[in-house]
């Protein structure tokens, strides 16, 4: 015990958030010590005389008596969760979440504690932390719950909840901004939409978003938060939009989430793009080249045979690459805003057929429409279908142009007949 509670006092001495944070991780080396330094009956009185006997040593000293009994809550739920975790053969997952939203409450009681300017923003740290792995302990327990044939994400619900009043501890702080715990609020934003995507409660993250638009004239500006926040954030802000089909929308926070990320970063790209390569897709027509998705494998396979599909006009080979990656397409929710992409594959068919018939001529036969597309599609299609094809080209603006169906022709613009291609 003694090792961990000295590494709270000098972390109080340095201001060190990340030491400071770490006397509460579960990732602690410490931790298995700390279990079995101490018994039921006496863990609040000897967690307290250490923390006290520290802080006398500290000149000058670090906190008052009440500050170091909010701290005593802390440890003492802390060692709770080091008992479920070290102390049997076998870890009780639900136990140790019982011990672990303990402790996150007392860490909350510890931040709200800090009144009169004694709050200082570097003790954040404990706030992430205390969120992080609440949430880890909750999703464990469930999934040792789902494993045993209950359907269930109660644990992670509960664990929302209480990261739910850490974000709203941020948000609505109203000390001095250089020591506002605002600063945190970002952090704690993405533990949430984490959260709630896990649970597949995507509107709780816009109640989220609400909240913050509500409070955007009291915050620092958003490039002034620490940079992985603020990628996290627009990522999920991007993936958000992308669901409600706001693809412009869409583009603009992931296009600023993948610039800001670290070039090192190659998960997290990774992920960026998954969702930004479908989105330029349909908002700019545009296609992912093969030097870009080089270093995402997985991508790669995915996307570039779709890519050159698009590029070629061939509808049968899109539909084939799109029906092998359709388990991870569903999965990571792009599977329709890809189908989409067929139009733009069947305006590129079309537009070849315009070129091979000569860039001059503005009026060309269905038929030729039609045995482009029983041929790449490798099915034989009727003239009505074609002509819907066709129409359903022209509404959407990939050709301009009308069918004259009493002659069996598509009449086309003078100019930029396919916009988008620069023909």
């Amino acid at each position: 015990m003694e090792s961990l509670i000295r590494a709270w006092r000098t972390a109080h001495v340095d201001e060190n958030g990340k030491l400071l944070a770490s006397t509460i991780s579960l990732t602690n080396t410490d931790l298995e010590e700390f279990a079995y330094s101490t018994n039921p009956a006496r863990v609040a009185e000897d967690i307290f005389r250490t923390l006290e006997y520290e802080n006398n040593a500290s000149r000058p000293k670090i906190t008052n008596k009440t500050g170091l009994e909010a701290w005593a809550e802390v440890y003492v739920a802390y060692w709770k969760v080091a008992q479920a975790l070290e102390r049997h053969d076998e870890v009780d997952w639900a136990q140790v979440f019982v011990a672990m939203k303990d402790m996150t409450q007392y860490v909350w009681a510890v931040i709200r504690g800090f009144q009169n300017g004694l709050w200082e923003v570097w003790q954040l740290e404990v706030l992430y932390t205390a969120c992080k792995y609440l949430r880890y302990v909750a999703i464990r327990t469930d999934e040792a719950k789902r494993s045993n044939g209950e359907d269930t994400w109660k644990s992670l619900e509960d664990a929302a909840r209480i990261i739910n009043r850490a974000f709203n501890v941020c948000l609505n702080d109203r000390a001095e901004l250089a020591q506002s715990r605002k600063w945190g609020t970002y952090y704690i934003i993405n533990i949430l939409f984490k959260t709630y995507f896990k649970l597949n409660a995507i509107t709780l993250s816009k109640n989220i978003l609400k909240a913050l638009v509500a409070n955007t004239t009291e915050m620092p500006d958003l490039l002034d938060f620490r940079t992985s926040d603020v990628v996290t954030f627009k990522y999920y802000c991007g993936v958000i939009a992308f669901l409600d089909e706001d693809y412009v929308r869409a583009e603009e926070h992931l296009e600023m989430a993948y610039q800001l990320c670290h070039k090192a970063a190659q998960k997290n790209k990774e992920l960026i793009l998954t969702y930004l390569i479908p989105t330029k897709l349909l908002t700019r027509r545009q296609l992912p080249s093969a030097t870009l998705l080089k270093p995402y494998p997985l991508l790669e396979s995915l996307f570039l045979p779709l890519a050159q599909c698009i590029k070629s006009g061939d509808l049968r080979g899109y539909d084939e690459n799109l029906a092998r990656g359709e388990d991870w397409f569903v999965k990571k929710r792009i599977f329709l805003t890809l189908e989409r992409g067929r139009d733009i594959t069947l305006r590129n068919l079309f537009r070849k057929v315009y070129l091979a018939a000569g860039e001059s001529k503005t009026r060309i036969p269905v038929d030729h429409f039609k045995a482009a597309v029983s041929w790449k599609s490798g099915v034989e299609l009727e003239t009505e279908e074609v002509e819907c094809y066709l129409a359903n080209m022209i509404y959407k603006g990939y050709i301009k142009g009308y069918i004259s169906r009493e002659k069996g022709m598509v009449v086309l613009s003078g100019s930029n007949a396919f916009p988008g291609t620069g023909v």
